[in-house]
C-alpha cells in the first residue's frame, strides 16, 4: 500500500540530498577555478620577483620534497643561465625539463604540474607547482563553505517532516471523522477547522455520496415499513374471518382445512411482524437510550411467553448470578429494542425445545457490564451454522418448526445498536446458549 507521507518525505529528502551533492560539486569546482587563478598569479609573481643575484648550484632545501599538503616547499624554482646550465634549484630530487615561456599543465613523474616560464635578460626562470596542492586547497575551501550546509540539512529534513505532517493533518481529520461515525450514520462530514481547497472536492463528493445513500436507504426503509404495515392489516382481518368461520357450525366439515389456513396465516402474520420490527430497527439511526431495569423486562417477556411454554410443558424461568435476587440489573439502552431482542431469543428457545424441556433466562454482572443468557435443552446448532444463523431469512436444513429466519438477525441488529455482542455456545443441559453481553450499566 502506497503511503503519501512516505512518498513525499522520500522524494523531498532525496531531492535535498541531490541538491546538496550538486551544490558541493559546483562549489568544489568553483573553488578549484579560483585557486587556479590565485596560484597562477602566484607563479607569475614569484618568477618576476626573484632577485637578479641568485646564482650557484646550491639548493635552498635538501631532501625529497613533500607535495601532499600546503607545505612550505610547494613551489619548485629553477633558473638557467645563458649557456643553458642550471644556476639555481630550490629543491633536490626533482628533475623537470625546461619548457617554452608561458604557463601550462604537464605530467612528470607521479605528479601533475602547473609550470610557468619566463625569459629575463640572459637567464630563464621556471616556477612549477603540483596540481594536487591546488586540489587540496580547493577541497578545503569547499568543505569550509559546505559545513554550514551540512549542519542545515538535518534541520531542513526535520522541518520538511513537520511541514508534511502538518499538511496531511486534514486527511487525518477526515479519517478520524469517518472512523468515529456509527455504522449507520449518513450525515455530512463535520470537520474542525477550515478545509484546504485541494480537499474540498473530496469532502463535497463524500457528503454528496452520503446524501444519496441516505435517500436510498430511507426510501428502502419506508417501502419495507409501508409494505409490512399494509400486509399486516388485511392478513389480520382474514384471520378474524377464518376464526369466525370456525365458529360457524355450517362449516364444521371443513374445520380441518380452516385450521391449516389459520396456521399458515399465523406464519405470514409472524413474518410480516418480524419484517416490520426489522424495518423499525433499521430506521433507528440514534436510538433513544434510557436507564431501565433489565430484570423487569425479562420478567415481562417471560410472562408473555408463559402460555406457549405451558402448552408445550416447558419449564420457563428466570435465574440470577450476581449480588442478589433484589438487584434490578439496571442498564442503559433502548427499552423497545431490548424487549424485542429478548422476545426473539425466548421465542426461538421455547419453539425449538422439545416438549417437557427447559428454558432458563440468566441475568448476571460481568466484567464488561450486565449480561443476559437464554439457555435451552433443545437440539442446539452445529458449529458450522452458528455464524450463518444471524443472516436474514437463513434457516437450518431439516428444521420442522415454522419461522421466518429473521429473529436472530433482528436481535443482532439491536445488539449492534447498543454496541453489545451476541454469542452462541453450548448449554450445560446439552442445548443452546445465546448470550447478550456488553450492555452499558
Amino acid at each position: 500500500m502506497t503511503s503519501i507521507r512516505r512518498w513525499l518525505l522520500g522524494w523531498l529528502i532525496a531531492s535535498l540530498a541531490a541538491a546538496a551533492l550538486a551544490a558541493g560539486f559546483g562549489i568544489f569546482h568553483t573553488a578549484r577555478s579560483e585557486a587556479n587563478e590565485l596560484f597562477d598569479y602566484e607563479l607569475r609573481t614569484v618568477a618576476l620577483s626573484l632577485p637578479a643575484d641568485i646564482e650557484g648550484p646550491a639548493s635552498i632545501l635538501k631532501g625529497v620534497p613533500d607535495f601532499r599538503g600546503l607545505s612550505e616547499d610547494r613551489l619548485f624554482i629553477e633558473i638557467w643561465g645563458k649557456d643553458g646550465k642550471s644556476l639555481y634549484r630550490s629543491l633536490e630530487g626533482i628533475e623537470l625539463p625546461r619548457f617554452l615561456p608561458g604557463i601550462r599543465t604537464i605530467e612528470h613523474g607521479e605528479y601533475h604540474w602547473r609550470v610557468f616560464g619566463t625569459q629575463q635578460g640572459d637567464r630563464f626562470i621556471q616556477v612549477a607547482q603540483p596540481v594536487s596542492v591546488r586540489d587540496d586547497l580547493a577541497l578545503q575551501l569547499a568543505l569550509r563553505t559546505l559545513w554550514p550546509l551540512g549542519l542545515l540539512i538535518p534541520a531542513i529534513i526535520v522541518i520538511v517532516m513537520l511541514v508534511v505532517r502538518r499538511g496531511l493533518t486534514p486527511l487525518n481529520s477526515i479519517s478520524r471523522s469517518l472512523q468515529a461515525r456509527s455504522f449507520n450514520s449518513l450525515a455530512p462530514l463535520s470537520l474542525d477547522g477550515s478545509i484546504p481547497i485541494e480537499l474540498k472536492p473530496l469532502v463535497d463528493a463524500l457528503d454528496d455520496l452520503f446524501l444519496r445513500l441516505d435517500s436510498a436507504s430511507r426510501a428502502q426503509r419506508i417501502f419495507i415499513a409501508d409494505a409490512a404495515h399494509e400486509l399486516r392489516s388485511p392478513l389480520t382481518a382474514l384471520k378474524l374471518q377464518v376464526q369466525a368461520a370456525q365458529r360457524d357450525e355450517a362449516l364444521s366439515h371443513g374445520r380441518q382445512t380452516l385450521t391449516r389456513i389459520e396456521g399458515r396465516l399465523n406464519r405470514v402474520i409472524h413474518l410480516v411482524s418480524q419484517i416490520l420490527a426489522l424495518a423499525r430497527e433499521d430506521a433507528r439511526h440514534v436510538p433513544a437510550f434510557t436507564s431501565f431495569s433489565l430484570r423487569k423486562f425479562c420478567e415481562r417477556v417471560i410472562a408473555n411467553y408463559m402460555p406457549l411454554a405451558d402448552a408445550r410443558r416447558i419449564d420457563l424461568g428466570l435465574e440470577f448470578e450476581g449480588p442478589g435476587v433484589n438487584d434490578p440489573y439496571t442498564v442503559t439502552g433502548d427499552p423497545h429494542g431490548i424487549e424485542t431482542l429478548l422476545g426473539n431469543l425466548i421465542d426461538n428457545a421455547v419453539r425449538y425445545t422439545p416438549e417437557g424441556g427447559k428454558v432458563d433466562v440468566v441475568l448476571r454482572h460481568g466484567s464488561d457490564g450486565v449480561a443476559v443468557s437464554v439457555l435451552d435443552s433443545g437440539p442446539g446448532i452445529a458449529v458450522e451454522d452458528r455464524d450463518r444463523v444471524f443472516d436474514r431469512f437463513f434457516r437450518i436444513a431439516g428444521t420442522k418448526e415454522h419461522g421466518s429466519g429473521l429473529g436472530l438477525a433482528i436481535a443482532r441488529e439491536i445488539a449492534a445498536h447498543h454496541r453489545a455482542a451476541l454469542t452462541i455456545s453450548d448449554s450445560p443441559s446439552g442445548g443452546l446458549c445465546i448470550t447478550l453481553k456488553g450492555l452499558a450499566s
